[in-house]
């Protein structure tokens, strides 16, 4: 057999197997045996891109990353729902929309009379709204609300969710499908993310819809794929064929024929009681369910009447959510613990005398930040107000003050970090003069313990030193062996520990010896890399690189004033630039910009003199890191090519050339290389599969370049010299 037609053929086998496991809930084979030929697949298909498929069940495991989203207009609007909160602006609501439809007298408004429509009820899953396209039965888009008449092409990570098939079977679907629905993080699923982020000293997130939300924005689809996301179909988009339904339940049953999820709870109603009555049949049941519910959905089932009732400005007239008052509860505020995560955010966490919320016993709560304490004035031993945020993360809303005890102890954020005694920046700066604004309290040393695992895998990333032998299951495990990797400075030791790095378990010999060799070659890389890879707060890879143009080394940054950290001045510039820029403020500070402000470089300042910064430098010294600038830009220096001067962007897939790799090219002939298009951008290169940037460069103008052009310019260039 060819490899094409086993590709074909394992595909055909995945696909049946996916649908067996979650839309038949009857499975064929193991799950060993599922993950060997998806396995083969995967490995076929990395030998023969030429058959490359976006649907293939390899996808599901997560793909490349995206270079950043598309933004493609909706075939129809996908507007917002209005919301009650009470039964009786449920009814109300129902008299209105019965008295648009022509259905109720105004002798006996309220009541049904012998119309036939027919109300349909579902719990309103707390997730994020997508629409779901298909064409010709081949899955080909997902699109966020967006703002109704556009949204955010994320693809990449819907293709993840392993329920959704992503193939239906064209001769039962209409040309073009499209469901709207909603994607969110099962509740067990979400606790797990939770549990792994509290243990590695990460933010929690706050809610499922805002994890969930902030998963599918993820470029990389191996995120969206990790955290299991799952799928409920709510609504109904462009469907080609305009019999394919009549009402909405009978649309539901169709899609749910095909495999696409849909809830179980669906009820069709009569009146008004029977409304009221479906919602409290889903209160009483939405704590067991596996998805986050904050309320119902109320809509009319026939779409001939929605068509009638028609639209407002933001909201169809036909559909209506009930929202479920959130479950509040008083206990008291026992300690306050100050935990460091891995950026070095503080988060102050309320420990509470135990008490019994929306079904569960809640003894900790989230205090967001100090300047929420400081609003509240919380002291410890006061009675506080908790809900859940979602119906999930309890937090603190309130206290009361007339219950508070006479010694009650007032709650202070600490002025250190409290793992490592390093200073703290505190955001917004203005909340020196008014405490309660303050957002963020934030440890800024990179080295602090508590943030080291993910400072580590970050440092040897791709894009930073680019040791990628010691990848992040490699730092786990090294970590949990008794070979010390605590510091940056720990992992040029590691040659050192070679014998027992061998004993690790999957640590070959062949691993070992690459992995001291990559991290010997990794010394080479140059202070902009390693300004980058340490993580340093507000010093990105673009503020590192613009510091290693105007710096040579390490000890010229360390000698810099805090103004020469900020925007370039003009009289760090030759006579001949001085005289180029007169006048042109705006180009020079374009130029020689390094990313750090009036705010944000004191703070940098401070940590490059701090003891830990000069001890951590020493270290690299010591050890023989190249600590001398590879980007150092003279502002003498005359560059004589097409690109020098020019503020350039790169997007679409490159043939010859990695994106960073052309961009250090064309930086270190004179050019600036920037992420987005605008204005002031002089030159577009655009490779395959070019997106949103080439449609903005081409409504501004913006001259444009493919990769054949740029290839052979450049080409020319280096023959000339």
């Amino acid at each position: 057999m060819s490899d094409k037609a086993r590709i074909l053929e394992l595909r055909s086998l995945l696909e049946r197997a996916n649908s067996a496991y979650y839309q038949d809930a009857n499975p064929f084979m193991s799950d060993t045996e599922f993950d060997t030929l998806l396995s083969e697949l995967g490995e076929l298909e990395g030998l023969h891109p030429e058959y490359h498929d976006p649907n293939s069940p390899t996808v599901r495991v997560g793909g490349e990353p995206i270079d950043g989203f598309e933004t493609i207009p909706h075939s129809l609007p996908m507007l917002s729902i209005d919301n009650t909160y009470n039964e009786q602006e449920v009814r109300a609501w129902m008299i209105k929309t019965l008295k648009g439809l022509g259905s109720v007298s105004s002798e006996n408004s309220g009541l049904f009379q012998s119309d036939p429509t027919r109300f349909v009820c579902e719990p309103k899953i707390d997730g994020v709204a997508l629409s779901i396209r298909y064409e010709s039965g081949v899955f080909i888009r997902a699109l966020t609300r967006g703002d109704g008449t556009q949204g955010d092409d994320v693809s990449h990570a819907v293709r993840t969710i392993q329920s959704l098939p992503l193939k239906l079977n064209p001769e039962d679907v209409p040309e073009v499908l499209e469901i709207r629905g909603e994607v969110y993080i099962p509740l067990p699923e979400f606790e797990r993310i939770n549990q792994e982020r509290e243990d590695t000293g990460d933010d929690l997130f706050m809610n499922p819809r805002n994890a969930c939300a902030g998963t599918i924005k993820q470029l990389d689809p191996k995120v969206a794929a990790s955290r299991n996301l799952g799928f409920i179909a709510h609504g109904i988009g462009e469907v080609s064929d305009t019999h394919y339904a009549v009402n909405f339940s009978s649309f539901s049953d169709q899609i749910q024929s095909l495999g696409v999820p849909t809830t179980t709870l669906r009820t069709i109603a009569c009146d008004e009681e029977e409304v009221i009555e479906a919602i409290h049949r889903i209160d009483t049941i939405r704590h067991d369910l596996d998805y986050a519910t904050d309320g119902v959905v109320i809509r009319i089932n026939s779409f001939a009447q929605q068509s009638q009732l028609g639209n407002t400005s933001k909201s169809p007239r036909w559909i209506v959510a009930f929202k479920f008052p959130a479950e509040r509860k008083t206990t008291k505020l026992i300690a306050v613990d100050h935990q460091v995560g891995k950026t070095g955010k503080i988060t102050p966490r309320a420990t509470l005398e135990p008490v019994l919320l929306a079904g569960t016993s809640v003894s900790h709560a989230t205090l967001h930040n100090y300047g929420m304490v400081r609003q509240r004035d919380l002291h410890l031993g006061d009675v506080v107000e908790v809900e859940k945020a979602g119906e999930i993360i309890p937090q603190v809303v309130g206290v009361r003050l007339d219950e508070r005890p006479s010694d009650a102890e007032q709650v202070l954020p600490p002025d250190h970090c409290p793992t490592c005694e390093s200073p703290l920046e505190i955001e917004p700066p203005e909340s020196f003069e008014d405490p309660t604004l303050e957002t963020t309290r934030r440890c800024i040393n990179p080295e602090c313990p508590a943030q080291i695992r993910e400072k580590l895998v970050w440092f040897v990333g791709r894009r930073q030193m680019d040791i990628d032998t010691l990848g992040e299951s490699t730092i786990d495990v090294i970590r949990a062996s008794e070979i010390p990797l605590d510091h940056f400075a720990d992992i040029y030791l590691l040659k050192d520990h070679q014998e027992e790095l061998l004993n690790l378990d999957r640590m070959g010999e062949k691993k070992v010896e690459n992995l001291i060799s990559s991290i010997e070659a990794s010394k080479n890389r140059g202070l902009s890399k390693l300004l980058s890879g340490m993580g340093i707060r507000h010093v990105g890879a673009s503020t590192s690189k613009a510091l290693a143009k105007v710096f040579r080394n390490y000890d010229e940054l360390l000698k810099a004033e805090v103004w020469e950290l900020m925007p370039m001045a003009v009289n760090r510039l030759s006579q001949k630039k001085r005289e180029e820029y007169t006048g042109s403020k705006d180009k020079l500070e374009r130029e020689y910009e390094t990313g750090l402000g009036a705010d944000t470089a004191p703070l940098f300042y401070s940590y490059l003199h701090s003891p830990a910064a000069i001890d951590t430098f020493t270290q690299f010294r010591d050890l023989g890191i190249d600590l001398s600038s590879h980007d150092f830009v003279d502002p003498d220096q005359e560059f004589d090519n097409p690109f020098a001067g020019k503020t350039i962007v790169l997007t679409g897939s490159l043939e010859h050339y990695t994106r960073p790799q052309l961009s250090e090219i064309l930086e270190s002939m004179g050019a600036k290389c920037s992420g987005s298009v605008s204005k002031n951008t002089d030159l577009l290169i655009a490779g395959e599969k070019a997106g949103s940037k080439l449609t903005k460069a081409q409504s501004l103008g913006v001259e444009i370049w493919d990769e054949s052009k740029t290839r052979q310019t450049l080409d020319s260039i280096n023959d000339s010299e």
